[in-house]
């Protein structure tokens, strides 16, 4: 019997002012928030990706300061989906899988393409960039090396370990309510984020590997918390997920059931940062699916000036053309 997919539950980002004194301890310097929600949780969302070029340095201190066997997910640009709404991708994306994400190594989880509210269906400009998406770090960094003259001297190209690359759609406009948008999902092995909210669908189709979703609260956005039945009912559904089930509880785009397989991986992030509900959901939730990480964030190790980060802060560029 195959064993049962690995839950990764975190947050979406982990600096937020309003959250010292409740998450973060008060006298814990800013520059040691990853370091402590990274021993509190198994799973974080980079939110910085989504709204400009990072460095490789950056990503390399990130993957110093977190602990073994933890794992990062990244926002796609928006630059890619917002602003440009998919046309013209291609240089754009490679600079995007150049700027460095290579560096956090075996801690690189799935990357979020989220799209705007009023970006709708398009079979024709959601296909082509749905085939460009790379699956491996060696395709990722080939693509990569397409990048422009803006990324020379800071690439960083480097696909050693290689290992796979999930990828993962986050819609917000009814018209993706169709069988057609799941079966392309299907073809390029990409998940259809289960977004919960009341502000856009919550579609729960299974069209991958692994499932994705974010809970940005349910009854009010990026607000509302979850109280225990709703964090009962997640982990319910967490469990039948990465125990191979295609269908829960829930709304679906398409009758079709997915491909049976024994097990999925699962990742949940919460969303719900304003009222410092996140982090204690996120707590809840993973004790409640007995993830071993909640309860290890009371010392944190002393690795200010481990020569391990010292060294990610220097992290060279890789080839750049």
């Amino acid at each position: 019997m195959s064993r049962p997919g690995a839950v990764r539950i975190g947050i979406s980002g982990w600096t937020y002012p309003p959250w010292r004194g409740v998450f973060y301890p008060a006298d814990l310097p800013q520059a040691r928030e990853l370091e402590f929600a990274s021993r509190a949780l198994n799973s974080i969302e980079i939110n910085g990706t989504f709204y400009s070029l990072q460095r490789p340095a950056s990503f390399a201190a990130w993957a110093a300061r977190t602990p073994e066997g933890f794992v990062f997910s990244l926002k796609g640009s928006r630059f890619i989906t917002h602003a440009l709404r998919l046309r013209r991708f291609e240089t754009p994306l490679a600079n995007f899988f150049a700027s460095g994400m290579l560096a956090l190594g075996m801690k690189l989880g799935p990357f979020l393409w989220q799209f705007p509210p009023n970006f709708q269906y398009d079979l024709q400009r959601i296909e082509p960039f749905l085939a460009a998406l790379p699956h491996d770090t060696e395709a990722l960094a080939a693509l990569a090396a397409q990048h422009d003259s803006r990324m020379r001297n800071r690439a960083f190209l480097d696909p050693a370990p290689k290992r796979r690359v999930r990828h993962a759609m986050e819609i917000r406009h009814e018209s993706f309510r169709s069988p057609e948008f799941i079966r392309l999902l299907r073809r390029y092995k990409v998940a259809l984020v289960c977004a919960d909210t009341v502000e856009w669908p919550r579609l729960m189709d299974v069209t991958s590997d692994f499932v994705y979703c974010r809970l940005h609260g349910s009854e009010e956005l990026y607000a509302s918390g979850y109280k225990p039945k709703a964090i009962e009912e997640w982990a319910r559904r967490i469990e039948q997920w990465r125990n191979g089930a295609g269908r829960v509880d829930g709304e679906y785009a398409s009758d079709r059931q997915p491909p049976k397989r024994l097990s999925r991986d699962v990742f949940v992030y919460f969303d719900n940062d304003r009222k410092v509900r996140a982090p204690r959901d996120a707590e809840s939730l993973s004790q409640r699916v007995g993830n071993s990480r909640i309860g290890t964030c009371s010392v944190l190790p002393n690795i200010a000036t481990d020569s391990k980060v010292r060294r990610a802060t220097r992290v060279g560029t890789g080839p750049s053309d």
